[in-house]
């Protein structure tokens, strides 16, 4: 009988280290481990008095209570180690997808990088002060939009009212126009001087106002230019309002 105490107190022995290692490590269930072995050395040491004075079949019951109490114990430990064990391999899981995401979205950051390109837009309207009545000329076909409201990438030109295409890509481009009916009113947008859309308002008897506009989506090859142009015997107005624009910029490299 003194050999089966022996072993259970190398089982308990064992089992307070399994134990000292799992709180190093902050596993769950610790505290009621904790509370459950030291029940045990209590029934241990009940169990040490009763060896020397109590009758066998006392002793037998006790010792099979407390080899029960042994056993769920561990089958509680093994349930911990492997809840753990189950977590880890999550853990590392989620850490390998994590890492893939990140690695992915570099990737994606460094390709955006190489294929973005410069960034483009302008927009602006005819009259940068008073008001301007701009009629078709044979000498200065283009439009001179002078108030500039943006101009990423300098690529407008106030100058010449001219838009150069830095770089190979797709581009949109927008306009309108203000008019007075007695007047064909409208503009022509034209790539490298050809018409490729428009907008048109016939003269009229009445005395009123015309308005009009236009985009257009173009692919250009770098240093393709954009400008816009009257018709022939047509006029624009413009003031600080704002009414007569031109407006563009660069969707995506190619």
């Amino acid at each position: 009988m003194a050999h089966t105490v022996h072993l259970l107190l190398a089982l308990l022995g064992c089992l307070c280290l399994g134990l000292g290692q799992g709180q190093g490590q902050g596993r769950r269930g610790d505290a009621d481990l904790t509370e459950e072995v030291s029940e045990l050395r209590v029934l241990i040491k009940e169990m040490e008095a009763k060896l020397n004075g109590s009758g066998g079949g006392a002793r037998d019951k006790d010792l099979k209570a407390l080899e029960a109490r042994l056993n769920a114990t561990d089958m509680e430990v093994a349930k911990l180690k492997a809840e753990v064990q189950r977590l880890d391999k999550d853990n590392q899981d989620i850490m390998a997808k994590l890492n893939e995401t990140l690695e992915e979205l570099e990737k994606l950051k460094q390709s955006g990088t190489a294929k973005g390109g410069p960034k483009v837009a302008f927009s602006a309207s005819l009259s940068a002060s008073g008001e301007v009545y701009l009629k078709h000329s044979q000498t200065s076909p283009n439009l001179v939009y002078k108030r500039i409201f943006a101009n990423t990438g300098n690529a407008y030109d106030c100058n010449t009212g001219t838009f150069t295409a830095p770089v190979k890509g797709v581009y949109f481009f927008s306009f309108s126009t203000f008019g007075y009916s007695t007047f064909v009113s409208g503009a022509i947008l034209t790539k490298n001087g050809h018409y490729m859309v428009s907008s048109y308002d016939p003269p009229s008897t009445d005395a009123g106002a015309d308005t009009g506009g236009n985009s257009v989506v173009l692919p250009l090859e770098a240093g393709e230019q954009v400008s816009m142009r009257l018709w022939e015997n047509s006029q624009v107005f413009d003031n600080l309002n704002g009414h007569t624009t031109f407006s563009g910029f660069l969707l995506f490299p190619l």
